[in-house]
């Protein structure tokens, strides 16, 4: 196998990492410092200088390029379960690329994006729904999708799933003795009630893992939320409010905003994407019409629906707005209330009678209940609070497989309710514990090399 080397941190920084990894990591990181890497002790660090050995530059201070730590892992301990030096150095972008040169002088070559997490996994070092999660832990944003992708690096997935293979075993393990034994009908090793009730149990923990997907993309996407209302009803105020920054165009005049505008916010370390919309009303003005209906499919594509109102909806409005958000969190927000009496704002709330609704008195532009809002965008969201040890699935692949498996496993219900002979239920036993292997990426399962190019050719290329 090559040995290979790269970046391991962003370019910029004061200090850059260089990894190398590989059969040949101590000869070639030998070759350039002072220090002999085999004669270091393991998980130790070191001082030393990168010197140009192939300068003909002279004294030899001439040719020093660096002066830096570097680490040794001897395998299986280390991250690819290979031999590997992390070499410290200053982040200057000559001092990296010389670094780089001449380790690949001396037998290294570029590593490819992922390519460290994939040894990693084909040396056993972690399973494959672990792999996934070190880019989803790179790529986290706030403390929602930190907290996400530490739980399924630490295993609690993967622990999960090894948990369900074994009660898949043991169900098909009773249904192949009974095979085995088929020809003394009075021997039963499971009744069809407690294989059935077997069945149910691992059923509604798959139905929760494939569920958790839509939490899983939310929380790394941000959770949409579409601000809608009449023109000049101070929504783009509003989302300048939440923003802490004038992102938006604020004026008197209606129809300003024309087009939607996105900008992303975090409330209790859940982000939250918001899109300021234009103002829905009657006009013949082509361009704004095209506005309008782009806030109708921003409200289509919507989690959570913002309203603001700054006077009473007629029933025909405040009809069409729940019809359209049916399937979502919808909050009325009572916006301008500084312009309004003492009682006015209650006295519109007393005419809303909305059964999903929340509602709320808000002035955007002097933050007033700001905070409120916040919350109740908050709740709204319906985000379970999340811990290190919740599982979340947050990968297409892993949420594809789940489905198959669920399916299939619909199918031994289907069967168990039917009384099917236990061979055909076995069957589609054994494709419930295949499509869950092809998560973790289970030793018995021979992944196409093409599945795992797809799976780490978004990594970076340090990783």
């Amino acid at each position: 196998m090559d040995t290979i080397c790269a970046l391991a941190t962003a370019p910029g920084g004061a200090l850059g990492i260089i990894r190398v990894s590989g059969p040949q990591a101590f000869d070639a990181v030998s070759a350039i410092c002072s220090v002999r890497c085999h004669d270091v002790a393991p998980n130790t660090i070191r001082f030393t200088r990168i010197i140009d050995k192939t300068s003909n530059l002279k004294p030899q201070t001439s040719n020093l390029i660096d002066e830096v730590m570097v680490s040794v892992f001897r395998a299986p301990h280390s991250y690819t379960g290979e031999d590997s030096v992390e070499i410290s150095c200053h982040g200057s972008r000559y001092i990296l690329n010389k670094v780089l040169e001449l380790l690949i002088q001396n037998g290294c070559r570029m590593a490819e994006p992922g390519e460290y997490t994939m040894r990693a996994y084909l040396n056993g070092k972690m399973d494959l729904s672990q792999a996934e999660a070190v880019a989803d832990l790179i790529a986290s944003t706030n403390k929602a999708t930190h907290q996400m992708a530490m739980s399924q690096l630490r295993g609690h997935f993967s622990s999960e799933l090894a948990r369900l293979r074994e009660q898949l075993l043991k169900l098909t393990s009773l249904l192949e003795l009974e095979l085995d034994f088929s020809d003394h009908e009075d021997l039963e090793f499971a009744d069809r009630s407690e294989l059935l009730e077997l069945a149910c149990h691992i059923e509604s923990h798959l139905h929760r893992l494939a569920r958790s997907f839509e939490t899983g993309q939310a929380l790394k996407q941000g959770i949409p939320v579409a601000i809608v209302g009449k023109t000049n009803v101070g929504k783009s105020t509003l989302l300048n409010a939440l923003l802490k920054d004038d992102r938006a165009i604020v004026s008197d005049i209606h129809g300003t905003t024309r087009d939607t505008i996105e900008d992303t916010i975090d409330i209790h370390g859940v982000t939250f994407r918001f899109i300021d919309t234009a103002g829905i009303r009657q006009t013949a003005d082509e361009v704004e019409q095209i506005g309008i209906q782009r806030t109708y499919a921003a409200i289509d594509k919507a989690r959570i629906v913002l309203w603001l109102i700054d006077a009473l909806p007629s029933e025909s409005e405040m009809v069409d707005m729940q019809d359209r958000c049916q399937d979502k969190s919808l909050i009325i927000i009572q916006n301008k209330i500084d312009k309004l009496g003492d009682n006015s704002a209650d006295k519109l709330f007393s005419h809303l009678t909305p059964h999903t609704s929340h509602l709320l008195s808000i002035s955007a532009k002097f933050g007033t209940n700001l905070g409120d809002l916040e919350s109740a965008i908050y709740q709204a969201a319906d985000i379970p609070a999340l811990s290190y040890s919740d599982v979340i699935v947050s990968s297409a692949r892993q949420y594809d497989a789940l489905t198959r498996a669920h399916s299939n496993l619909a199918r031994v219900l289907a069967g168990l309710h039917d009384d099917l002979s236990d061979d055909l239920i076995a069957e589609d036993l054994k494709l419930v514990i295949e499509d869950l292997a092809q998560i973790t990426g289970d030793k018995g399962i021979i992944l196409p090399q093409e599945v795992l190019n797809n799976i780490f050719s978004h990594f970076c290329v340090g990783k």
